[in-house]
C-alpha cells in the first residue's frame, strides 16, 4: 500500500487546481463511491468566523450525550488528520492512505484526465469515512463561501451561518451584500438555519430564507447574556440555562456558544436527546486548539488563529480586557490575500514589540510588505527565527502573541517546545 507521505504528496498536489468554485466535480467524485453523503445526518456550518468553534461545541455536547459524532473542519494546524475526526479521534494515517487509494482508483478509472481540487477530494474522503464509521451525526464546516463550496452537497438537519464579514474578497465579492449572498447559498428549503449575522448581511440571509427556510436569529429569536468571564445565561427557543461555563476563552466564544445551543435545540426536534447536565459538562470541558490558546508560561505564549479583520478585532478585544498591563510581543505572519492592513491596525497598537514573519507556504505575504502597517517592527525570514527573536526579547512576565494565520500558529506550535 502506498505510504502516508506519498498519499499526502498526491493530496496536496491537487492544490495546483487552486480554488475552483462549483459542485460538478464533488458530485462526480461522490457518484463514483455510491454517494456516501446521502447516508449521513449532518449539521452544516458556514460564516466568516467562529465556524470551527461552533462545530467543536456542538460536537462536544453531542458526544457527551453518547452519540458518535464525525467532524470535518479546515484548515488543520499541524497534521492533515486533524480535519477528519470521530468523537475527537483523528482519522489514522493508515485510514487516510486506504481511503485516498480507494477514491483515487475510481476517479482515475472513470476519467484520468479530469482535474478537481484538494477540497473536492478530501470532502468526499471525509463523507466516505463517516459512512464507514456509521456516525450518528456529522458536523460539516464550510471551506470557503457556501453556495459553491464542496460541502454544499448535503441536505443537513440544521444549517448555521455564524456571521458575515470581509474575507476572501477575491472569491466572494467586495461587499458585505455579495459575501452574505454566497454564505446564504447553504440554505436549503425546509431546513432550519441558525445565524449570528447582523445588519445588511442579516437582511440578505433573511431574504434568501424566505419563504420556506425557518430562520433563527441571535438576539431576535434566541438570546444570551454574559454573566462573567466565560459564563453565560441562555434563553432559547424552548430552553433556558443559567450560568453556563464555557471553557473556550474570549467573549466571541459566548455568542458562538449561543449559536451551538440553538442548533442543539433544533436537533432535538429531529430526535437527538441532550440533557442540561450533558450541556454543562461538555461546555465546561470543551477545547479547541489555536483559539486563544495558552501554550507556554514564563513567558506566556498565546496562539490565536485570527486570520482576517474580524478575528483580529476579537483578539484585540481579548488582549485589552485580559492582558492590558502586560508587555506584549506580537509575532505576525499572514497570507497575501488577506486584508493585513486592517488586521495590523487592530493589533499593532497593543504591541510593545512586533516581529513580522512568514510561514512556509507560497501563499504567505512577505514580511517586508507588512512594514508600512506595523510601525516600528522587526522582520524575520522564518517562524523559527521569529520565535528565537521573541525569546530573546521576552522577560518572564511578558506575553508573546502569535497570530495572523492558521499556517503561522500551526508551524509555531511544532517549534515552541524546541525554542523555549
Amino acid at each position: 500500500m502506498t505510504g502516508y507521505s506519498t498519499t499526502l504528496e498526491y493530496l496536496y498536489g491537487l492544490e495546483k487546481s487552486g480554488i475552483v468554485f462549483g459542485l460538478d466535480n464533488i458530485f462526480w467524485i461522490l457518484s463514483l463511491i455510491d454517494n456516501p453523503h446521502t447516508f449521513l445526518k449532518t449539521i452544516h456550518i458556514g460564516g466568516t468566523n467562529g465556524k470551527g468553534s461552533v462545530a467543536r461545541m456542538s460536537s462536544a455536547i453531542l458526544q457527551e450525550a453518547g452519540y458518535t459524532v464525525g467532524c470535518y473542519t479546515s484548515p488543520h494546524l499541524v497534521s492533515f488528520t486533524e480535519r477528519i475526526t470521530v468523537n475527537d479521534v483523528q482519522i489514522s494515517e493508515e485510514e487516510t492512505v486506504e481511503l485516498t487509494a480507494f477514491i483515487r482508483e475510481r476517479v482515475e478509472t472513470s476519467d484520468p484526465s479530469r482535474s478537481f481540487t484538494f477540497f473536492d477530494f478530501t470532502t468526499a474522503l471525509a463523507f466516505e469515512y463517516f459512512r464507514r464509521r456509521k456516525v450518528d451525526l456529522a458536523v460539516i464546516e464550510v471551506g470557503l463561501g457556501g453556495r459553491l463550496d464542496s460541502t454544499n452537497v448535503i441536505l443537513p438537519l440544521v444549517s448555521v451561518i455564524t456571521n458575515v464579514d470581509f474575507d476572501h474578497m477575491d472569491y466572494l465579492g467586495g461587499s458585505i451584500h455579495e459575501i452574505a449572498r454566497e454564505k446564504a447559498g447553504i440554505l436549503k428549503q425546509g431546513v432550519p438555519c441558525v445565524t449570528g449575522a447582523e445588519g445588511e448581511a442579516l437582511e440578505v440571509i433573511r431574504e434568501a430564507a424566505r419563504p420556506k427556510t425557518p430562520l433563527f436569529v441571535l438576539n431576535e429569536t434566541f438570546h444570551f447574556r454574559k454573566m462573567a468571564d466565560q459564563m453565560i445565561s441562555y434563553q432559547g427557543l424552548e430552553k433556558t440555562f443559567s450560568d453556563l461555563r464555557v471553557n473556550l476563552v474570549g467573549d466571541h466564544q459566548l455568542s458562538n456558544c449561543a449559536l451551538a445551543l440553538c442548533t442543539l435545540e433544533l436537533l432535538t426536534r429531529a430526535g437527538f436527546t441532550v440533557t442540561e447536565e450533558t450541556i454543562r459538562r461538555a461546555l465546561a470541558g470543551v477545547t479547541w486548539p489555536g483559539r486563544l490558546e495558552m501554550v507556554h508560561e514564563k513567558p506566556l505564549i498565546l496562539l490565536d488563529a485570527a486570520h482576517n479583520p474580524h478575528g483580529a478585532r476579537a483578539l484585540a478585544s481579548y488582549l485589552r480586557t485580559h492582558h492590558a498591563d502586560m508587555r506584549k510581543i506580537l509575532v505576525f505572519g499572514v497570507m497575501k490575500d488577506k486584508n493585513f492592513a486592517s488586521m495590523l491596525a487592530e493589533l499593532a497598537p497593543l504591541a510593545d514589540e512586533i516581529l513580522l514573519t512568514r510561514p512556509r507556504t507560497d501563499r504567505a505575504a512577505l514580511p517586508e510588505e507588512l512594514i508600512p502597517f506595523a510601525g516600528n517592527a522587526t522582520v524575520t525570514a522564518t517562524i523559527n527565527e521569529a520565535l528565537e527573536k521573541a525569546r530573546e526579547m521576552a522577560r518572564e512576565d511578558d506575553l508573546i502573541v502569535i497570530t495572523g494565520s492558521f499556517y503561522t500558529i500551526g508551524e509555531a506550535r511544532t517549534l515552541i517546545d524546541e525554542v523555549f
